[in-house]
């Protein structure tokens, strides 16, 4: 596609997405879905100082096309999606480029259940913003749609996370990076009410500062943060609110595959973990499938992204799933990545299982993993070189059962990922560098 990618329409702010742009894509959607009745669709937006240039923009776009639209202001990403499928909108839009500086932005529309748009429509979009005539018609009269400040669907989201909480969090230190970003809306306020001394950082939004030296893409800071104060746990979202990651009480990182242990392993013991099996990514860590392994639980690989372990969930009924970057699912209770409600439900572990993360993530051994990115002229041609193959294959064998390599390629880039976990960093760099040089001596490899 030319606009849209894995994750909406996405690219700097009024250089490859601009206010243009975002009122063609209202005013395509208030004219599709408003085609057998008055489209209702409902947009949020995080913390970026474009986002509220693009809120007008595609409020300008659906009214025009005679949809009504509900404006939740600042708010996470999975809210979109959790208003839209419980409360009968066509569709959603959320503003925002999630973990990504400040100066970008993007779109990401949110179907009628909560997913994803699907491809077939966002191509249709992109035919209609690319189209030199305007083939759809404006509304007039009474036709024409309205805004309406919908603040309260953000307090519903609110209050459903609240009522997903098992007993008290009194007592508990909790610390919180809300990254300057859309959970600062949501996440104290929750922890708060459920009875948490609450620790937060990133909580003075500007316009600039979202994701800036803070949040899930900034870790270190909560780890530091946790330490010196003394807490029991922190959690770190963000830019828009649908990663987390932990910290445990002894500042260590529980990234999204320890994540996805915990909870697997929980979730098992109450019977609630759907065909004994987790969703994972290509990319989770050779430590979390030996260790699942040892705990009897089965697995799947899917693609790296959130929208193919979504897809493996929905068809086969799984009830977790997610990636080491914090996008984790909860099909109970989510049919998105919710950074806020993951942090819960690591709360519901540790509470009832009366334990420290540290205590309860021991079983757990991360391999040494190194990766390493590669600019090649031909990523297919590169990745299928029978002598590339022959290199990957031997490191393969010298692993064994101690270690894994992986080739993909990038999906944004021209690069060729080369990925090697093994029982230390040294090893990883060793076999990394092997399969470089094979890139290199074949001529696929091409400077920055």
């Amino acid at each position: 596609m030319k606009y849209f990618g894995t994750d909406g329409f996405r690219g700097e702010a009024n250089v490859d997405l601009n206010v243009v742009h975002a009122y063609k894509v209202g005013r395509f959607l208030g004219w599709y879905y408003g085609q057998e009745h008055k489209a209702k669709i409902v947009i949020g937006k995080d913390t970026r100082r474009s986002s509220y240039m693009f809120e007008d923009a595609l409020s300008s776009g659906l009214t025009a096309s005679g949809a009504d639209v509900y404006l939740l202001h600042v708010t996470p990403t999975p809210s979109v999606s959790y208003v839209v499928r419980t409360e009968q909108f066509d569709c959603g839009i959320m503003i925002s480029a999630s973990h990504n500086p400040y100066y970008d932005n993007g779109l990401k529309v949110i179907n009628g259940k909560g997913h994803k748009l699907e491809a077939e429509i966002e191509e249709k979009i992109e035919a209609y913003i690319d189209s030199k005539e305007d083939t759809i018609p404006f509304a007039t009269k009474d036709a024409i749609g309205c805004t309406v400040d919908y603040a309260v669907g953000r307090h519903r989201y609110i209050g459903y996370l609240m009522s997903l909480a098992t007993r008290s969090f009194k007592n508990v230190k909790v610390g919180l990076d809300c990254a300057n970003g859309s959970s600062y809306s949501v996440a104290k306020g929750v922890f708060d009410a459920l009875g948490a001394t609450t620790f937060a950082i990133g909580m003075n939004p500007d316009g600039t500062n979202i994701n800036r030296d803070c949040g899930s893409t900034h870790i270190e800071n909560l780890q530091k943060y946790v330490r010196e104060n003394n807490l029991d746990v922190g959690f770190a979202y963000d830019g828009d609110a649908d990663r987390c990651l932990a910290v445990d009480d002894k500042g260590e990182v529980i990234d999204g595959d320890a994540i996805l242990y915990l909870c697997g392993c929980y979730l098992k013991e109450k019977g609630e973990l759907n065909e004994n099996t987790i969703v994972t990514t290509i990319m989770s860590n050779l430590g979390l499938y030996k260790a699942l392994d040892r705990q009897n639980i089965k697995y799947e690989k899917t693609a790296v992204g959130d929208k193919y372990v979504n897809a493996n969930m929905t068809e086969h009924g799984y009830s977790l799933g997610g990636e080491q970057s914090g996008h984790i699912i909860f099909s109970k209770y989510a049919v998105t990545g919710d950074g806020v409600l993951t942090s819960l439900m690591l709360m519901e572990v540790m509470l009832e299982k009366k334990a420290k993360l540290s205590e309860l993530r021991k079983d757990l051994k991360a391999y040494p993993q190194v990766l390493k990115n590669v600019r090649v002229a031909d990523k297919p041609a590169a990745r299928n070189d029978a002598d590339v193959i022959a290199a990957t294959k031997k490191v393969e064998e010298a692993l064994g059962d101690n270690g894994r390599i992986l080739l993909r390629e990038s999906g944004t880039e021209p690069v060729i990922r080369v990925m090697v976990e093994a029982d230390t960093e040294e090893l990883c760099n060793r076999y990394v560098d092997e399969v470089i040089k094979v890139l290199e001596e074949k001529g696929h490899v091409v400077e920055k």
